[in-house]
């Protein structure tokens, strides 16, 4: 029995089918919807690497004492 049938690849890694997707087909008001949707995931990730900061800061703050 082959490995692959096993264990199949990975699913593809979205931010990188994101990337390669054609705009050309996309209207002026599809493309300010995808960017104002990239933007609002950008704001989570920012938020995401904040809390993940903080988190961090807190900890290392707890096992110095």
């Amino acid at each position: 029995m082959n490995l692959e049938e096993l264990f199949p690849d990975r699913p593809k890694d979205p931010l990188a089918e994101l990337v390669r997707q054609d705009l050309d087909p996309l209207s002026v008001d599809e493309l300010h919807a995808r960017i104002a949707a990239l933007e609002g995931e950008i704001a989570r990730v920012r938020a995401k690497i904040e809390a993940a900061v903080q988190h961090r800061a807190s900890a290392e703050d707890l096992f110095r004492k």
